[in-house]
């Protein structure tokens, strides 16, 4: 007999696990009709292929067992990248920037002291990150909790320069909080693997991933969270990272200038 199946694609992803269903239901249909007819004729049907499907470093394949390692790059990009984007255009539009101008401290002091309160906040936020996947959603934690949060503080500290360098460029609060969403969160949702997978994007849309550092902090976490890896697996990641963090720091400072315009 033909079957028909209809399925409503508006939802592929359910649409594709019912199809998957579907086809199951009726290879075990056929499995067992074709038993009972070579039993009636004396023969014996043997099953030329048995698959068994072993799944790794997420055995229940539960979704929040990889959404909420991800979710936390999000997070800390929402939370470094929007707040340190007011901190110097606050300055000029309160009119004391002049006056941090005409004191001695350096444009690199001065940077440091806007980033390490931000840092500080970002390294508490990730705490409370890590403790709610852990007592909350119970998300299997198998890798080096202490590499775990230096590279937190790696990612962190490439966001917040980046929030910076943005307050640095744009003088007004609205303005540069409007540019630090449009740069980092919308990218670290839509861009990093997060949402949706990278090898499903079209081709020129993944090359453009390759300059968004939430992919690669993506990775890291959920590499250590789910499958244990450290550096050996995760170096080229880590040192894309250390690239995008120096250079961020490296605009950052050159960029501000102690004159006023």
């Amino acid at each position: 007999a033909s079957v028909q199946l209809i399925a409503d694609g508006s939802d592929s992803n359910t649409a594709s696990i019912a199809v998957g269903y579907v086809n199951s239901i009726i290879s075990a249909y056929n499995k067992r009709s074709l038993t009972a007819a070579m039993s009636r004729h004396g023969g014996v049907f043997i099953e030329p292929l048995r698959v068994q499907p072993r799944v790794w470093f997420n055995e229940d394949l539960k979704s929040k067992n990889f959404i909420v390692p991800g979710l936390i790059a999000v997070i800390m990009t929402i939370i470094a990248a929007l707040l340190t984007s007011l901190t110097v255009s606050r300055e000029w539009e309160r009119g004391t920037m002049e006056q941090l101008i005409s004191t001695p401290v350096k444009p690199g002091e001065l940077i440091l002291g806007k980033f390490i309160p931000y840092f500080v906040i970002g390294i508490i936020d990730v705490m409370i990150a890590f403790a709610m996947a852990a007592f909350v959603f119970h998300i299997p934690f198998r890798g080096s909790v202490a590499l775990f949060f230096i590279l937190s503080g790696l990612f962190l500290t490439g966001v917040l320069c980046w929030g910076i360098l943005i307050s640095v460029i744009m003088k007004n609060q609205l303005v540069a909080n409007q540019v630090a969403f449009i740069t980092t969160f919308l990218p670290a949702f839509l861009l990093s693997g997060f949402a949706f997978p990278l090898s499903n994007m079209p081709r020129p849309i993944e090359i453009l991933t390759h300059i968004i550092p939430a992919r690669y902090f993506v990775t890291i976490s959920k590499g250590i969270y789910l499958k244990g890896v450290g550096l050996k697996i995760l170096w080229p990641q880590v040192l894309l990272l250390a690239l995008f963090s120096a250079l961020m720091i490296l605009l950052a400072t050159k960029k501000f200038k102690k004159t006023v315009v």
